[in-house]
């Protein structure tokens, strides 16, 4: 049975979304003398199903499985990661979605998928996984969020709010616009790219439902505790 099956409430589910990335697992990133970031080599390298359970038991609430190579053909290691991952995730009650990938999140049976603008059409999507299943969407303007709203995403990851290594960003998506999205949709907005525990209360009063990280928590020396943190500061202002 899928989360939103169950009813679980989307604008809580979103408040600490974790999104994977695999190059984390043998590095995190501190600050030299100098104050810039520098990646340091971890004693003891992690896996992911490893890295998504420490992130949950600190407080992350939904895990994206995120590998841009699933495009290319997904092997049996995907699947049996994906697998695990969702494992995790049904012990804590914690949604899981894959990124992009409709059909690793049927055959896994994930609770569901995020798509960007270039990715499967949203209506396939449902058709293929389900009412039940958690589409969520990105968006960069309201045009976009209404557009996802109407083809039935059931929530809309906005940004880039801040600068970010994970994608290349040519538009930043301004407070002012983040605060219009959230206004003229009635599904749950998290936002978006370069979010840490530091920088997210910069985001106070926009409407959002949280925040969707990367390195904001998988790129912690502890990343349980930069959870527990990270998630502090949400509820305060949320």
């Amino acid at each position: 049975m899928s989360v939103k099956s169950q009813d679980i409430d989307l604008n809580k589910a979103l408040l600490l979304y974790a999104v994977t990335d695999s190059s984390w697992l043998e590095f995190s990133e501190n600050c030299d003398s100098d104050g810039n970031k520098v990646r340091v080599r971890r004693d003891t390298p992690l896996t992911l199903p490893l890295s998504c359970e420490l992130a949950i038991k600190g407080g992350v609430t939904m895990i994206q499985l995120r590998n841009k190579e699933f495009g290319t053909g997904i092997s049996n290691r995907d699947r049996h990661e994906a697998l695990e991952i969702r494992d995790i995730c049904r012990k804590y009650s914690v949604p899981f979605v894959i990124d992009d990938d409709v059909e690793l999140a049927y055959e896994t049976g994930a609770d569901g998928v995020h798509l960007g603008l270039d990715d499967t059409d949203l209506t396939e999507a449902r058709r293929i996984l389900g009412d039940s299943a958690i589409i969520g969407a990105t968006a960069h303007n309201v045009e976009e969020a209404k557009a996802a709203e109407a083809a039935g995403a059931d929530y809309l990851g906005c940004g880039a709010v801040f600068p970010t290594a994970t994608k290349a960003v040519k538009n930043r998506l301004t407070y002012e616009e983040l605060s219009r999205i959230t206004a003229n949709v009635k599904i749950p907005v998290v936002a978006i790219a370069g979010i840490t525990a530091d920088n997210v209360i910069q985001l106070k009063g926009s409407g959002i439902a949280g925040a969707a990280t990367v390195s904001g928590i998988f790129a912690a020396a502890d990343i349980e505790k930069e959870a527990i943190r990270f998630k502090k500061v949400l509820e305060q202002m949320i």
